[in-house]
């Protein structure tokens, strides 16, 4: 198909698919002539993908980009690409020195070794629950952290049902997707489902407990 066609089948503009095809986000076509390419089923997964990554997982070209470099180079583990995924998706915080911070980072490690996670101080996620931590308690927040456990099991549920759903395929092409678009949509995902459920516990706790005018008239 021309790009023309490309572009129907997408619902992304001509212009849009050439400057995805300049930044080197999708790979470019087979020539016919100086001025003519043919695209494949394979453009149109691709450009889906990255349109997943940019419009709904609010990537950046450059972070799409390496997702995207990341699953054509050949050889890479899907531990490996969940690694590349959570870098692109999770912001670079620098690490502190006062003494709040290193307070913030071993409520952290102790959090980690207490749930028994395999991790690593370098991944980004780290630094991040620090900073959020650290903004906590300097905002007097503390007793938000009392649920900081909770929300460690909640992610840890979700995260094991990830994996076994993307492990118990059957294509590694798929697996590799899969690994990535989990943990790009997902983040995307969960926070549209938080969101929901906060303003259905928001009513059950604010709205449906309030006394109604004629049961404080009568009281």
């Amino acid at each position: 198909m021309r790009i023309g066609e490309l572009s129907s089948r997408t619902g992304v503009p001509v212009p849009t698919i050439k400057y995805y095809l300049r930044e080197g986000l999708l790979p470019v076509g087979e020539r016919t002539s100086p001025n003519q390419a043919q695209y494949g089923d394979a453009h149109v997964r691709r450009l889906k993908l990255v349109r997943a990554m940019l419009d709904v997982g609010k990537l950046s070209i450059a972070s799409t980009r390496e997702v995207l470099n990341a699953i054509d180079a050949p050889g890479n583990t899907l531990h490996g690409m969940l690694g590349v995924a959570q870098s692109a998706v999770t912001a670079k915080v620098p690490a502190g020195e006062d003494t709040a911070w290193k307070e913030a980072d071993q409520l952290v490690a102790e959090l980690i070794e207490h749930r028994g996670w395999r991790v690593k101080p370098s991944n980004p996620a780290w630094l991040t629950l620090t900073q959020i931590v650290a903004t906590f308690k300097d905002l007097g927040q503390e007793d938000l952290l009392d649920i900081l456990d909770e929300y460690a099991s909640a992610a840890e549920r979700l995260s094991a049902a990830e994996v076994a759903v993307v492990a118990g395929r059957s294509e590694p092409d798929s697996q590799v997707e899969g690994a990535v678009l989990g943990t790009v949509l997902g983040d995307a995902l969960m926070a549209a489902l938080r969101r929901l459920t906060q303003e259905d516990a928001s009513h059950r706790s604010f709205t449906e407990a309030a006394p109604t005018e004629g049961a404080e008239a009568a009281g």
